[in-house]
């Protein structure tokens, strides 16, 4: 997948729902309201966060299967908008960063790499989340899932990525929390990391990815592992 070129940049991709941020309280607030609306009440609870972080319609597909319906996929279509409005209304309201997330980005930024994010979340959403966590400017790229015709696993969303900040795709490696980032790495040919404190837990592991993250301290160490150091 990757040629040969000038050496640029080493670059660390990041994910951001699961990964730089905990996005799942308000992702399932929002598909909880779309289920007050149709007369029901929360069906989904933190315990669905995972789900959360597979988008909104997995969302919507587990609500209809608690009220014993049929997933209709045209309803979902149907309802999908009005979850993104109802996300878009309170998209921060418990939404926080990863301790330490922002001191890990920033000491990668002083050694000289390149830093990006790639997200299936929709790019305005995501543009507007990391605005009002005021962390947008720390990231040279952002590449939501309607950026380009195609999104994760496609490889195209992440070599746009690392263009866009400056960086090399052959030193980069993308940090993760799901097996769609594992799949997007491989479909590139970089290393992925997948950290331990995302929705699936230090379970992640199960999908044997280059490395895992326990804490972002370590994430100066493990780019230098990965990619080599500064």
């Amino acid at each position: 997948m990757l040629q040969a070129g000038a050496m640029g940049r080493k670059c660390v991709v990041f994910d951001l729902d699961g990964t730089l941020a905990d996005t799942s309280a308000d992702l399932l607030a929002a598909a909880n309201a779309c289920f007050r609306a149709m007369g029901e009440g929360d069906l989904l609870t933190p315990a669905d966060s995972l789900t959360a972080f597979h988008g909104g319609r997995a969302m919507l597909r587990l609500g209809f299967s608690r009220m014993g319906h049929t997933v209709d996929e045209a309803r979902i279509d149907s309802w999908y908008p009005r979850l993104l409005d109802a996300y878009a209304q309170a998209i921060d309201t418990h939404t926080r960063l990863y301790p330490g997330a922002v001191e890990a980005v920033e000491a990668l930024r002083r050694e000289g790499h390149a830093v990006a994010i790639c997200t299936n979340k929709p790019s305005a959403l995501a543009e507007a989340l990391l605005r009002r966590l005021g962390v947008r400017d720390l990231f040279g790229a952002m590449i939501g899932a309607d950026t380009l015709p195609v999104r994760k696993p496609d490889p195209a969303p992440y070599l746009l990525a690392v263009e866009q900040a400056g960086g090399d795709p052959r030193r980069s490696f993308l940090l993760g929390d799901t097996e769609t980032d594992l799949k997007t790495a491989r479909a590139v040919g970089v290393p992925c990391a997948l950290v331990a404190f995302g929705p699936e837990g230090a379970g992640i592991a199960r999908l044997a990815p280059e490395a895992m993250l326990d804490r972002f301290a370590d994430l100066p160490a493990l780019a230098a592992r990965l990619i080599g150091g500064a």
